[in-house]
């Protein structure tokens, strides 16, 4: 490969970050690697793009440990690449890893939206519509597969706490689209009730959505999931329509 065409490579590098880290509420670690080969680039192709990211903060104040996408292939417009700018010009696909740690759901599940939206729905307590107001969510990746929740919640009406805790195993839902907890078991007596324990199901949802982790451009499908203690790992396939990048 010339000793120049590292330059192009840079400076597409650097756009893309540039270009990435914009759509992210924080970034601790972000490193974008195009490989392109300089006769390549002016026939309009790039043979990969990397993306790797540490600490990065999401949709809904998710924090996600760590990302890493592969993309392969890709079919640019070599006029734009000549500015400094990869335009596709058909989609293409990629692999992604996503890791969340323990800690980063319970910040998301502690945080105000979620807190919201769950205060927003009346539940079923006991066979009366109550507002319930979580206090304090814990959620733990003990490992072997399976995942415990415990909850201390508020009765707004009248001022009462109830603990809800439960273990259950995640699954991928049938479109890939989320993460959902399945086989339910309660660790202490029973539930006070179910339509609460589906509510908080819903909200792990929610917060394990992949289009929480969507970029501009770039959509991802779940194929696979590993709980391991602390951390939960996703493995997914990319769709990429577009490669966020900073403006010239």
């Amino acid at each position: 490969m010339p000793e120049d065409s590292g330059i192009g490579e840079e400076a597409l590098n650097k756009a893309a970050e540039i270009g990435l880290s914009s759509q992210l509420d924080e970034v601790e670690n972000l490193d974008v690697n195009v490989k392109a080969e300089p006769l390549k680039l002016v026939q309009g192709e790039v043979e990969s793009v990397q993306i790797a990211g540490e600490g990065l903060v999401m949709q809904q104040n998710l924090r996600v440990e760590v990302m890493e996408m592969q993309i392969n292939r890709v079919a640019i417009n070599p006029l734009k690449a000549a500015l400094g700018k990869i335009e596709l010009t058909k989609p293409t696909a990629g692999k992604a890893w996503v890791v969340l740690t323990e800690v980063d759901i319970n910040r998301a599940f502690n945080s105000e939206y979620i807190r919201a939206q769950i205060q927003s729905q009346k539940i079923n307590i006991n066979g009366e519509l109550k507002t319930v107001a979580p206090q304090q969510v814990d959620f733990r990746l003990s490992g072997e597969g399976k995942v415990t929740l415990n909850a201390k919640i508020l009765l707004v009406e009248n001022g009462e706490t109830h603990q809800v805790a439960f273990t259950a195993v995640p699954r991928i839902n049938a479109h890939g689209t989320t993460v959902t907890l399945e086989n339910v078991t309660y660790c202490e007596g029973e539930e006070i009730s179910p339509e609460l324990t589906k509510a908080l199901i819903a909200q792990t949802s929610e917060i394990l959505n992949l289009n929480n982790f969507d970029l501009e451009g770039m959509s991802l499908r779940i194929k696979q999931l590993e709980v391991d203690t602390g951390k939960l790992t996703l493995q997914a396939e990319a769709d990429v329509e577009k490669i966020p990048f900073a403006e010239n």
